[in-house]
């Protein structure tokens, strides 16, 4: 059974930074693809980043170049660098992931999910 299990949240100041983890179990990340997605109060759930099995990095528009994901293979560990927040980053944000070849961008495309962590940027 695949488990993801995000930390990591908190809140912040505009310009601060923060590093979530999503710790899997029952898949090894190396191996597939790995997403975050984050859902604002009112909002559809939105694509933030993600990485394909064989290590290409996507982003979105709004996060490039703020964001940056990554994995540590040893610990089965997938992480969203978040640098330069703003209150706009403001929201829950979650770890996913699905056997996927390629990345979708819509979350309904996601099998597994993990329960979010809060990430809330004050002005």
């Amino acid at each position: 059974q695949v488990q993801l299990v995000e930390s990591g949240g908190g809140l912040v100041q505009a310009g601060d930074s923060l590093r979530l983890s999503c710790a899997a179990s029952g898949r090894t990340v190396s191996n597939y693809a790995m997403a975050w997605f984050r859902q604002a109060p009112g909002k559809e759930r939105e694509f933030v980043a993600a990485v394909s099995w064989s290590s290409v990095t996507y982003y979105a528009d709004s996060v490039k170049g703020r964001f940056t994901i990554s994995r540590d293979n040893a610990k089965n560990t997938v992480y969203l660098q978040m640098d330069s927040l703003k209150p706009e980053d403001t929201a829950v944000y979650y770890c996913a992931t699905d056997s996927t070849l390629y990345i979708p961008r819509s979350w309904s495309e996601w099998r597994y999910w993990g329960q979010g962590t809060q990430v809330s940027v004050s002005s």
